[in-house]
């Protein structure tokens, strides 16, 4: 999953980043591998760089998928993608130009509308993208909205290319959980180094929380490990029997109908 979020900044004392005319903004652009919602790639440049520009800096894994808005829609890095041996999924803009080539029988119950095989016939894309491509129509039955998919992956059965486009709001959970728990929003310096180097910590927090909750197989959140964490830094407790007396604690805790005044 690919994508980007803006952190803003003050203008006056960040003016190495700037992004609009009244304040400056950093962005970080993030592959999420959603298998176990961990990072790969990440890039932290300037709010004015676009996020198309970030596929020039990924070196594309075989048989990977990757997802992406319509912000990424740039068809010779796609087809960069697509040389690699790597699958894309990702949404049609409406001026798309396209000739249809063969057309797959589908269950309109399911909300797919049509499955095609289409060759790209504008003036450049078609030269960008010389390949077939599969495009996808598909009305969702919760907004009602009507959604174009065009991915280079012809083997999976379209509703599974829509359920994967739709694991998008996982990323989405990511960015706000890197700026809603971790300390990216007061920085201890002004520098570009500084600001960056903050940024890299926090998501190297995030990771290795990860990795502990994963490989200790703890039921605490993300959020709730962070806490124990920040309050026993200074422990010599193994981190196994640290987290794990903190959360049955937690949850005995938590168990009672009262709280115990007097105790």
């Amino acid at each position: 999953m690919l994508d980007a979020t803006t952190i803003d900044l003050c203008l006056s004392v960040f003016p190495w980043a700037p992004f609009r005319s009244a304040k400056s903004a950093v962005k970080l652009h993030t592959l999420l591998d959603l298998r176990g919602n961990i990072p790969s790639f990440i890039h932290i440049d300037d709010g004015k760089m676009h996020e198309v520009n970030v596929l020039d800096q990924l070196l594309p894994e075989a048989g990977a998928f990757y997802i992406m808005d319509r912000g990424y829609l740039d068809f010779e890095r796609l087809h960069r993608l697509h040389r690699a041996g790597s699958y894309f999924v990702t949404r049609g803009k409406s001026n798309l130009k396209v000739r249809r080539r063969y057309s797959r029988a589908v269950d309109r119950s399911t909300g797919v509308i049509c499955d095609q095989t289409v060759v790209l016939n504008g003036l450049y894309s078609a030269e960008y993208y010389p390949d077939d491509l599969r495009r996808i129509r598909f009305k969702d039955p919760e907004s009602g909205k009507t959604l174009v998919f065009l991915t280079n992956n012809f083997i999976l059965p379209a509703l599974t290319i829509t359920k994967l486009y739709r694991c998008r709001w996982r990323i989405g959970v990511f960015f706000k959980w890197i700026k809603q728990h971790l300390r990216i929003k007061a920085y201890f310096g002004n520098s570009e180094n500084a600001v960056k180097s903050q940024i890299w910590i926090a998501v190297s927090v995030y990771v290795l929380v990860a990795i502990i909750k994963k490989r200790l197989r703890l039921s605490a959140s993300l959020h709730e490990i962070l806490q124990i964490l920040s309050l026993t830094m200074f422990e010599k407790t193994p981190l196994d029997q640290l987290l794990n007396r903190s959360v049955e604690e937690s949850s005995f805790i938590g168990s009672r109908n009262q709280l115990c005044l007097f105790e």
